[in-house]
């Protein structure tokens, strides 16, 4: 007579099936997990690129508005410190707010032009923490960031000059020659940006994206596409060796590592 004490109950498992179950259900996850993890990020650099694009929509009317000419300045305020993210009008900036609250290069978009959609200023695939909420909320009050190099004038001068900067390219169909003799076409970029942590204080932190594999970058035409950071070719590494008014021209120089990458 079969003991009643050793039966199963009826449709229910035994421990070793319940331990296949489970064992199989790690292998799948683990064979899964990197298929997502992939697809989470390829998803936030389609919306990256979107972003940029509709940034490009908002450039051109802007432009349309204002006799072909790109979103410029406003002129810097005096440069007395490294809080000061912008030290010469039509520097390379991620900025879009002054320490005043002015909206400076990207920023000028906010009124008008990306208005009901300010946070395509913000890359999604950001690979540190950001509150574009608070960003978006000190535009006016004091100095924000978005997730974009925007090149309006390239000046890496760390003071203004005695004589007002007068940009000569920012017309949008005609922006001219970088500093290798290329036309300049890349209007914007994801930031690519490492420093030391003794920056922190003066609010200076690391700012990259998609993991530094490649950069997202708005053209002069409207289009937006991938570029791999080969070598860190994009990549703004602001060591403790590196002096801080090499910054600016640092960042031109990836956009114009852009500009041969159309």
């Amino acid at each position: 007579m079969k003991n009643p004490a050793r039966s199963s109950p009826p449709g229910g498992f035994s421990l070793v099936e319940l331990l296949v179950v489970i064992v199989t259900m790690a292998i799948l996850a683990a064979l899964l997990l990197p298929a997502l993890s992939s697809a989470k990020a390829k998803s936030k650099g389609i919306a990256c690129l979107s972003n940029l694009k509709q940034l490009g929509i908002a450039i051109r009317a802007y432009a349309d508005d204002s006799a072909g000419n790109i979103p410029f300045g406003p002129e810097a305020p005096p440069f007395i410190s490294p809080l000061d993210l912008y030290p010469s009008t039509g520097a390379p900036t991620s900025l879009i707010s002054l320490n005043g609250g002015a909206p400076v290069a990207l920023g000028l978009l906010l009124q008008g032009y990306v208005a009901s959609q300010p946070k395509i200023l913000f890359c999604p695939g950001s690979d540190q923490f950001v509150d574009s909420d608070a960003q978006l909320a000190q535009v006016g009050v004091g100095q924000a960031q978005c997730s974009y190099y925007y090149r309006h004038a390239g000046n890496t001068q760390l003071f203004d000059s005695s004589t007002p900067f007068l940009p000569t390219h920012i017309k949008l169909d005609n922006l001219g020659a970088n500093r290798n003799g290329l036309p300049i076409c890349a209007l914007a970029m994801d930031t690519q940006f490492l420093c030391s942590p003794a920056l922190a204080p003066y609010n200076v932190l690391p700012s990259t994206h998609h993991q530094q594999r490649y950069a997202d970058i708005l053209f002069s035409d409207g289009h937006a596409a991938a570029r791999p950071n080969t070598g860190g070719c994009f990549v703004v590494d602001l060591g403790s060796d590196v002096d801080f008014a090499d910054a600016f021209g640092m960042i031109l120089s990836v956009l114009e590592q852009a500009d041969a990458q159309p």
